[in-house]
């Protein structure tokens, strides 16, 4: 497991036990078991096809798993979780195309009610923090794969969630960029004092990180401290 299984205390974020999630007759998932507090850092590091991707959006969520059980103490209910209590960054395009850059990012605002010019002024804040002032007003399909991942990342941070769950966000990035994102993800998690787990094969972004959890044939090993 990733981190031993205690008492159950309200600030925890996410507690999962003994996570399974099969697709057909194919097992994803084993074995996972973890807790999420809030001012974690993690890396989540396997290969293709290790259950990296599948782990996240059951702790987000977006999945119900076959087997074991998941709650979030602190966060609520699954329905409560989006778009405000948990962001993602999607390792695929996840822009929505009829939307500008600046569109994408105010959306999760305007879905918890904020004021339109509320929600414009803290999405352009952070395009701008992530070098992004010149394509603000484009569409999704004029976009570098780079710019339209940093995109996504401000879509994700925009609502000050508790809880950013980032798989392979640097993917598409240079190192110079892939390093700046983290700048920019890591600190808008220190000011909130959310959790943060990044699926990612990249060992410099890994020690970025506090903690790594490994995923090896759907099986969650327990959490090491990161290098």
């Amino acid at each position: 497991m990733a981190r031993p299984l205690k008492i159950e205390r309200t600030g925890d974020l996410v507690r999962a036990e003994h996570l399974q999630q099969a697709y057909g007759d194919t097992l994803a998932l084993r074995d996972a078991s973890c807790i999420v507090q809030p001012g974690d850092r993690t890396a989540l590091l396997g290969t293709s096809g290790s259950g990296k991707s599948t782990l996240l959006h059951l702790l987000g969520g977006l999945n119900a798993p076959s087997g074991g059980q998941i709650s979030w103490p602190a966060l609520g209910e699954v329905s409560q979780l989006r778009p405000g209590k948990v962001s993602f960054v999607f390792q695929a395009q996840s822009l929505l195309a009829p939307l500008t850059a600046l569109e994408n990012v105010a959306l999760p605002l305007l879905l918890l009610n904020v004021p339109a010019d509320v929600a414009q002024e803290r999405a352009g804040l952070l395009l701008e923090q992530l070098g992004l002032n010149a394509v603000i007003q484009q569409l999704p399909e004029e976009l570098s794969g780079g710019q339209a991942q940093r995109v996504a990342v401000a879509r994700a941070l925009v609502t000050r969630p508790q809880l950013v769950l980032a798989d392979e966000p640097t993917g598409q990035l240079d190192s110079v960029n892939a390093q700046h994102l983290m700048d920019v993800l890591l600190g808008a998690c220190d000011a909130s004092g959310a959790a943060l787990i990044v699926a990612t094969h990249d060992p410099q972004i890994a020690r970025r990180l506090t903690q790594v959890w490994r995923m090896a044939n759907g099986v969650l090993a327990p959490a090491e401290v990161a290098a």
